[in-house]
C-alpha cells in the first residue's frame, strides 16, 4: 500500500431544494500534489515582491468572490452600459441627482457574502460611465458631491469588510464615456465627447487610483477594465500599462492587479481572468487565443445575465447551478468571482440573497473541498477533480452512478464518505484504475451537486 498521497471523492446529488448534503470518499493516491500558481510569475521583467506572492496564495485559496456592480446607472434599471445606448452624456449625469439609495447597508451586503462562503468582494469605484463611487478630489462627479445621498458608500464597505474580515478589491474603468479628454474608443461613441487627450487623462487616473489605494484601507486587488477599447485599431493605442503597474505597485508591492483585456497577461498583472467563461473555454467570445498562464486564475460569470441592475432580467441560474459553477471552476484551479448587481435604493436583489444563503449552505459542509486546493488531475464524464496537499476530491457528476472507475497511480490508503463512512472499492494494480462503488442515493435527503456538466 502506498502511503504518500491521501485523496478524497465527494459524492453528491441534485435536487431543487437549497440544502447541503452530499457524500464524499476519500482514498491515498501516489500522484504528487501539482506546483501551486501562485509561486510563479507568468512574466520575466516585473518580479513580485513576497508579499506579493502571499497575496497571490491568498487569492487563490478562496475560490470564491462576490462582485459588485452598482452606480447611478442602477437608476435607470437598464443595465451598466445604457449611457452608450445612444444617450447624451449630460441628460445621463442629470441620474445623479436622483441617486438616494437609502437602503444602502454595507454591513448587511458583507454578511450575506461572508455567509455564503466568499473570501473577497471586488467592487466597482468607477464604471464606463464615469461616476466615482467614492468621495473623489478629481471630479466632483461622485456619490457625495453630485448625489443627494452624499455618503461615501466605498468608506463604508471598506470599514465594512475589515470588520469581518473580507478582503476588498477595487474594480476600475480604463475607459470613460463622459471625460473629454479620454481619447473615444469603439464604444460610447455616441454620448457626445470630443478627441481626447490620454496624457490628461492618463493623470487623472493615476491620481484617483493614488486615493483608492492610499485612502482606503488595505486593497488587496486591483481590477481594471476597458483596454478592450482600442483593440485591433489600424495604430496600436498605447495605455501605457507598464508604467501604470509600475506607479501602483511602488505604492503597494503586495497589491494584486488584474486587467480584463482578453489577451494574454501583461508584464505587471498578478493574476489572469477571464471573462465569462471557465479557463480554456471560449464559449462566450472573450477568450480566443488567450493561453492559461501560471498565474492565479479567476473566472467572472453573473448570477442572471446582466451586470448592473436591469428591471427586467430576473431569470436567475439556480442555486444548483451555480454551486455546480464554483466547483468546475475550482477543479480548472480558478477562483469564481460571481456578480451581484444592487438595486437603486442599495439593496441586493432578494434573488441574489437567496442564491448566496444557497451557496452558504453548502460552503459551510463542503466548502474544504474547494478551498485552498488546486485543480485535480482525474476527470471524465463522471465530473472533476480538486486536490489538497495529499488529498484528492472526485466531485461526481452523474446522480445516476452507482460505480466509478478512474485510472490511479498506487494503491489507495482508503475510500470514504465525506461523513466518514466507508466505501467498497477495488484497487488493480496491474491496470492502475480503482472501481468504486457509489451508494444509493437516499430519497429522504436533500441534496446539492457539486459539479454537472
Amino acid at each position: 500500500m502506498n502511503t504518500k498521497l491521501l485523496a478524497a471523492i465527494m459524492l453528491t446529488f441534485c435536487s431543487a431544494a437549497a440544502s447541503a448534503h452530499g457524500r464524499i470518499c476519500s482514498f491515498e493516491t501516489a500522484a504528487p500534489a501539482a506546483d501551486s500558481p501562485a509561486q510563479t510569475a507568468a512574466q520575466t521583467g516585473y518580479i513580485p515582491t513576497e508579499e506579493n506572492l502571499q497575496r497571490r496564495a491568498e487569492f487563490e485559496g478562496f475560490r470564491l468572490g462576490i462582485f459588485i456592480h452598482w452606480g447611478i446607472y442602477s437608476t435607470f434599471a437598464q443595465g451598466e452600459w445604457y449611457l452608450s445606448s445612444g444617450l447624451d452624456k449630460e441628460e445621463y449625469a442629470k441620474a445623479a441627482d436622483a441617486f438616494y439609495p437609502h437602503r444602502f447597508d454595507a454591513d448587511a451586503w458583507v454578511q450575506a457574502i461572508k455567509d455564503a462562503g466568499a473570501g473577497y468582494i471586488t467592487f466597482t469605484t468607477r464604471h464606463h460611465d464615469g461616476f466615482s463611487m467614492w468621495d473623489t478630489r478629481q471630479s466632483d462627479y461622485n456619490i457625495v458631491r453630485a448625489t443627494p445621498f452624499g455618503r461615501d458608500v466605498l468608506k463604508e464597505l471598506c470599514e465594512a469588510c475589515l470588520k469581518e474580515g473580507i478582503r476588498l478589491h477595487l474594480y476600475y474603468s480604463l475607459l470613460d464615456w463622459i471625460r473629454d479628454d479620454y481619447p473615444a474608443g469603439r464604444t460610447g461613441r455616441r454620448a457626445g465627447r470630443d478627441t481626447g487627450d490620454y496624457d490628461s487623462y492618463f493623470s487623472f487616473m493615476k491620481r484617483q487610483l493614488h486615493e483608492l489605494l492610499t485612502e482606503y484601507g488595505p486593497v488587496g486587488g486591483l481590477w481594471l477594465d476597458g483596454w478592450w477599447d482600442h483593440k485591433d485599431e489600424a495604430e496600436p493605442f498605447d495605455w501605457r500599462m507598464t508604467e501604470l503597474y509600475g506607479y501602483l505597485h511602488a505604492l503597494r508591492p503586495e497589491l494584486l492587479i488584474g486587467n480584463n483585456h482578453h489577451v494574454a497577461p501583461i508584464d505587471g498583472e498578478d493574476f489572469q481572468m477571464f471573462e465569462r467563461d471557465l479557463p480554456g473555454e471560449n464559449t462566450a467570445g472573450f477568450s480566443a487565443g488567450q493561453q492559461i498562464s501560471r498565474l492565479p486564475l479567476e473566472m467572472c460569470q453573473t448570477m442572471n445575465g446582466m451586470w448592473g441592475y436591469k428591471v427586467s432580467d430576473t431569470k436567475y441560474k439556480s442555486t444548483d447551478e451555480l454551486i455546480t459553477l464554483i466547483v468546475r471552476a475550482a477543479a480548472k484551479g480558478s477562483n469564481l468571482l460571481l456578480n451581484i448587481g444592487p438595486q437603486p435604493n442599495g439593496e441586493l436583489p432578494a434573488a441574489a440573497l437567496d442564491r448566496l444563503r444557497g451557496i452558504g449552505q453548502w460552503m459551510r459542509r463542503y466548502g474544504h473541498s474547494i478551498r485552498n486546493t488546486s485543480g485535480g488531475s482525474l476527470s471524465g464524464h463522471w465530473g472533476v477533480s480538486t486536490c489538497s496537499g495529499n488529498t484528492l476530491y472526485l466531485h461526481v457528476l452523474d446522480r445516476t452512478a452507482r460505480s466509478l472507475t478512474v485510472s490511479l497511480s498506487g494503491r489507495p490508503r482508503s475510500v470514504r464518505l465525506l461523513d466518514g463512512r466507508e466505501s467498497q472499492w477495488h484497487y488493480d494494480k496491474r491496470s492502475a484504475t480503482l472501481e468504486i462503488s457509489l451508494p444509493e442515493h437516499d430519497a429522504d435527503v436533500d441534496c446539492i451537486v457539486t459539479i454537472v456538466r
